[in-house]
């Protein structure tokens, strides 16, 4: 899932690491130290930076000892989906049960089940 370089010209300091804990930044280096055809040095950096949230999506692992049985890990891990009027991060069951807690879009299944209730009313 490569993503397309872009500019912004106004984007600030927030931005670029809001996009970056969002969609992640992973970083590949070897580096290698060689004299007369002779590796003396060989070095592996892996390293990736992420919010909890894109780590739980991506399945990244941790070292072992890594406590992710945390509040927040737990809450990372939940599904979560954008909401199609305003933009924000909302949890999927809650998105299409209840519709979005931010701007009070409802999702056709919320509608329907609105519809529903008020015909039984009548």
């Amino acid at each position: 899932m490569a993503l397309a370089a872009t500019k912004e010209s106004n984007a600030t300091l927030a931005d670029v690491i809001d996009r970056i804990l969002d969609k992640g930044l992973a970083i590949n280096a070897d580096i290698t130290v060689s004299v007369a055809g002779v590796e003396l040095l060989g070095i592996k950096v892996r390293a990736v930076l992420a919010s909890l949230e894109t780590a739980a999506r991506y399945g990244l692992e941790f070292p072992s000892g890594t406590n992710t049985e945390t509040a927040a890990w737990k809450e990372a891990a939940k599904g979560k989906e954008e909401c199609p009027q305003c933009g924000k991060k909302v949890l999927t069951e809650e998105l299409l049960n209840e519709g979005c807690a931010w701007c009070g879009w409802q999702s056709a299944k919320v509608k329907a089940k609105l519809t529903a209730s008020e015909d039984e009313v009548l």
